[in-house]
């Protein structure tokens, strides 16, 4: 099994080394001549060169959809924002088939099937984490600081709110929110998070 990869430095090093990294080619495009089982996009500024492909493509589309994107069936989406392609589990929007789910076990992740909905499920929480933090830092209730502790010994969580809000970028966070409200006022930006975002 091989899985060419079209990543970020950032990104292709957090491709773990635990084995299965012999899986995995880095290339600088897809119009590489490397013929592979599959192929995991990372970098979002190539999407527009996954028609290119017939194997399946593992496609980092956080807040797009299939449809918004106007992608062929051999794409799917997954959330490949920095801290999320470490994890053991992916969720996986499209077409899961057979061949699609060898890849991830191959790979050594399992697969989460979600729907072809902006911000995955993963992505769409750890937002709303995020911007609930920023409402309370805007309250004055505590410091970021003080708040990234609180959430990691409350909830066990690996990054408390603000560490995930650097990790990710808080850019990304605000652009999903931003998108998300469209459709439900709950997912309101905090304006201390717009503010930082936006700066």
């Amino acid at each position: 099994m091989l899985i060419a990869v079209l990543a970020t430095d950032e990104q292709w090093k957090e491709l773990p080394d635990d084995g299965n990294k012999d899986f995995f080619i880095r290339l600088n495009t897809l119009q590489d001549e490397v013929i592979a089982d599959a192929y995991l996009v990372l970098d979002e500024k190539l999407i527009s060169t996954v028609t290119i492909v017939n194997k399946p493509v593992l496609l980092n589309s956080v807040i797009k959809t299939l449809t918004e994107l106007n992608a062929p069936k051999n794409v799917l989406r997954i959330n490949g924002w920095n801290g999320f392609i470490l994890r053991k589990i992916w969720e996986a929007a499209g077409n899961v088939t057979d061949e699609v789910k060898e890849i991830f076990a191959a790979a050594g992740k399992q697969l989460i099937e979600v729907a072809d909905k902006p911000g995955l499920a993963a992505a769409r929480s750890i937002s709303m984490i995020i911007n609930e933090a920023y409402f309370a830092l805007g309250e004055e209730v505590s410091t970021k600081a003080a708040i990234d502790t609180a959430m990691k010994l409350g909830t066990n969580y690996p990054y408390g709110p603000f560490e995930w809000a650097e990790k990710i970028g808080l850019k990304n966070i605000y652009q999903l929110l931003a998108v998300l409200h469209r459709t439900s006022k709950r997912y309101s930006p905090a304006p201390l998070l717009q503010k930082e975002a936006t700066v």
